[in-house]
């Protein structure tokens, strides 16, 4: 079966929805195992750094080794998709969640400063550097992985779910987070209750690992291997040789992706309590409500960009976003009240990005779409989404605004750069 004889017209199959089902249950299992340390930082630079530190210092360094799981990100992209361009789409998409989950078990099982000294955050660092490699390959991978075996007509679904699932994954680690600090107090977390999200991340992981057994390599990828028509040099070389222009929507398009996801999702509750003065709890619950819209809104975009294409999907999405960023921060600060249904339907606007992997995916052809996909999406994702904090952080010394600001910016980018997507190619 070739990439052009799967059939538009068919419907998506029971074995449809398994592939689906399992990709996005390892995405959203992965994706937790990913965050979940930004969740125990605290606790983390207290027992993983000499207690001499000053606090600033520590929590500097403690912030240091989660980002570096951002800045190997491209590097363990690239690697991963390179041999999933020669050696099968399956192979690395099992690979990713093998080197996420035990990397998280044993950041549950390792030993603090107290007990080897310098040694506990070098081995700390090891492994967050490991979870960055593998979520590097993980997300473009499920979605190239997804979107070959689904009709094309079904790309922006498919992708859209698996989106959606991902954005569980950070639900679903803001939930145990608030769990854990609600059955235990501060000095029960010290004292060892902050290893068991690990644990469970890194067992859940292993599970989906299993699980991903059934799964089948995507008709794309086997047909081109049974013609021998797989990339004939390395595919990175080929995308930057032949696909500068893909690779540049690509990037701009991931750089809305990540704006809406960090600024929006990410930065917004710590805003929201030093900005407008709302409560930590509400402040949480209001972005809970978000993650749910913007899993929600992911789907629909998705389902949208099938029925009347991406370009136009990507347009007026990236336009509501902007307006609904604006009329959320400068709406909070006279009627804070509104805070749960503005942040909910701001949550519901960010999922356009849910219509952005089906256009990454149709930018490259087969023989080098996952190294395609993966470098522009990580690379961008790593510059962009790394700068992102900074960059707003600054600009608040002048406007309560900048977010808001920044993200209006973004999706203005986001809206130029959408008239320059390619229509669907098989």
């Amino acid at each position: 079966m070739t990439a052009t004889s799967i059939s538009p017209a068919r419907p998506l199959t029971g074995q449809d929805y398994k592939t689906l089902a399992l990709a996005a249950l390892g995405g959203a299992l992965e994706f937790y195992d990913f965050i979940i340390f930004v969740f125990f930082a605290n606790a983390i630079g207290q027992l993983f750094f000499p207690p001499e530190m000053p606090d600033w210092l520590r929590t500097l360094q403690t912030f240091g080794v989660f980002a570096a799981g951002y800045v190997v990100r491209p590097l363990g992209g690239i690697v991963m998709a390179h041999f999933g361009d020669l050696l099968g789409r399956k192979r690395m998409f099992t690979l990713s969640i093998l080197l996420m989950s035990v990397p998280t078990l044993a950041i549950g099982l390792l030993p603090t400063y107290a007990s080897i000294g310098l040694a506990a955050p070098l081995l700390l660092l090891l492994m967050r550097v490991l979870q960055g490699a593998a979520v590097g390959g993980e997300v473009p991978g499920a979605w190239v992985f997804v979107s070959e075996h689904v009709p094309p007509r079904h790309t922006g679904y498919a992708c859209g779910v698996l989106t959606a699932g991902l954005t569980f994954g950070i639900l679903l680690g803001s939930l145990v987070a608030t769990g854990l600090n609600t059955a235990y107090q501060p000095a029960e977390v010290l004292a060892g209750a902050w290893r068991w999200p690990f644990l469970l991340g890194g067992v859940f992981g292993l599970g989906s690992m299993y699980l991903r057994r059934w799964l089948h390599e995507t008709p794309v990828f086997a047909e081109m291997a049974r013609r021998k028509a797989l990339a004939a040099e390395m595919p990175l070389k080929s995308v930057l040789r032949g696909h500068r222009a893909a690779v540049t929507v690509s990037m701009l398009l991931t750089w809305m992706l990540s704006a809406g996801i960090v600024v929006v999702i990410l930065m917004t509750p710590a805003l929201l309590q030093k900005i407008y003065h709302i409560d930590a709890r509400t402040s949480l619950v209001a972005n809970t409500l978000a993650t749910v819209g913007l899993a929600l809104g992911c789907v629909f975009y998705g389902v949208l960009a099938d029925r009347v294409g991406a370009r136009p999907v990507l347009f007026i999405g990236a336009l509501l976003l902007a307006v609904c960023v604006y009329l959320f921060y400068t709406t909070l600060r006279a009627r804070p009240e509104l805070l749960l249904p503005l942040y909910g339907l701001t949550g519901f606007f960010v999922g356009v990005v849910g219509a952005v992997p089906s256009v990454l995916v149709r930018a490259f052809p087969p023989q080098v779409r996952f190294s395609g996909l993966s470098f522009s999406y990580n690379l961008s994702y790593a510059i962009f989404g790394g700068l992102t904090p900074v960059v707003v952080t600054l600009m608040l010394k002048n406007d309560p605004l900048a977010p808001a600001y920044y993200v209006i910016a973004v999706c203005l980018l986001g809206m130029l750069t959408a008239l320059f997507v390619r229509t669907a190619r098989d």
